[in-house]
């Protein structure tokens, strides 16, 4: 899968609410109403990603979850974070 410019990048994070580049890829953290939640909201996310064979980094704070897309063995930012990104935004609780 080809790596985005930074150009196609900046495009795409535009249609995407709250999503931010970061050094390590896309990124965005959620804020939820609980711990359960969270860890709900987690495991929605990995059934998405284990169908799409994609998986982001997690990081679990209590109530907030972060997530970190790249593309590792692209070396970069591909269209599956972004298509990734869209589906995490599909199931978000609250509409974050």
């Amino acid at each position: 899968m080809k790596v985005l410019s930074q150009s196609e990048i900046k495009q795409k994070l535009s249609a995407l609410k709250g999503w931010a580049l970061a050094p390590e890829g896309i990124q965005k953290s959620f804020k939820l109403k609980d711990f359960r939640t969270a860890i709900t909201f987690v495991g929605q996310v990995a059934d998405l990603a284990e169908e799409a064979f994609h998986h982001p980094d997690i990081l679990i704070q209590y109530d907030r979850v972060t997530f970190t897309l790249t593309t590792h063995d692209a070396g970069g930012i591909t269209q599956k974070d972004f298509s990734l990104a869209a589906d995490i935004e599909a199931i978000a609780p609250g509409g974050n």
